[in-house]
């Protein structure tokens, strides 16, 4: 067994993240399995390396210990192109030169799992233009075609786990990534989306159980189907219940949740909290909640 624990260090852990680390720690210290550390760093808009060193105070203080190295996904840029140029032969990918403004605009698209499903306005596109485009340096992202790419794969299933995990409760869950739209593997301002580079993370790691929260579940569809067309293996995958504060809304970095450092800095027994989450004795008004 190999879990991870895979933070974007753009900012301080708060309660949440050292609720999930711990669980999928103690996933595979029950199973006499590996716990791996992986930094998800290709944010360069956002990213800081001051968060990375706080990412790894806060862990350690609170008593969480992984295996071998930290992966920086920062160090695995040549891994994401070579599976993005797979993609391009595959004629699944499509530059996409809309700005976000263009696709907020879309007042009428359909809401899917991640906001609004992009309306496919770059997908037809033909290639002399969009060859000109990228020529004349036209900031664009890459968007796989969603229809085409379920089409060559076929019908797909996921294995998910209950939660707390159980590998003899695993149950099929059919996959439909198309309800997600055309989405970003590559973006105009990141050599690859958390999509991609987590899918290729985890198979290089070899992760055979993701624990995380249940707001990436529709996630695991569009990371299924990335498995199936670059044949990478399925991880088994159980998604636990989101943290939310005294105001009912989920903990989240850009809210100003409460942080593991704000928590050490008030005096917090590093033990004692972590026994409290363990047992789902959550500080300060924070309770379970859902997506």
């Amino acid at each position: 067994m190999v879990t991870r624990f895979a933070p974007s260090p753009t900012g301080r852990l708060h309660v949440g993240h050292g609720w999930s680390a711990l669980l999928a720690m103690d996933l595979a210290r029950a199973r006499a399995g590996s716990f791996r550390l992986r930094i998800e760093d290709i944010d360069g808009t956002r990213s800081r390396p001051e968060h990375v060193a706080g990412i790894v105070e806060d862990l350690r203080w609170l008593g969480i210990a992984w295996d071998g190295d930290i992966v920086f996904q920062s160090a695995r840029l040549d891994h994401y192109q070579s599976a993005l140029e797979r993609l391009k032969a595959m004629g699944l990918l499509y530059p996409c030169f809309c700005t976000r403004a263009d696709i907020a605009a879309s007042a009428t698209a359909p809401h899917g799992p991640e906001g609004p499903v992009y309306p496919g306005t770059c997908r037809g596109l033909n290639d002399a233009h969009r060859a000109s485009r990228i020529a004349a340096g036209h900031p664009h992202a890459w968007r796989i075609d969603m229809a085409q790419a379920v089409a060559r794969a076929g019908p797909l299933q996921w294995h998910a786990l209950p939660f707390p995990p159980n590998d003899d409760a695993a149950t099929a869950v059919p996959a439909g990534p198309l309800a997600a739209g055309d989405v970003v593997l590559a973006r105009k301002d990141a050599p690859a989306s958390y999509h991609l580079s987590c899918t290729l993370d985890d198979a290089a790691m070899g992760v055979t159980h993701i624990l995380r929260g249940e707001d990436l579940r529709p996630a695991t569809d569009i990371h299924r189907l990335i498995q199936a067309l670059l044949d990478l293996p399925s991880p088994l995958y159980a998604h636990h219940p989101l943290l939310v504060g005294p105001d009912g809304r989920r903990l989240a970095k850009r809210a100003g949740s409460i942080g593991l450092a704000d928590l050490r800095a008030e005096g917090m027994d590093p033990q004692r909290l972590a026994d409290d989450l363990r047992h789902a004795r959550f500080p300060i008004g924070i309770s379970l909640g859902s997506a």
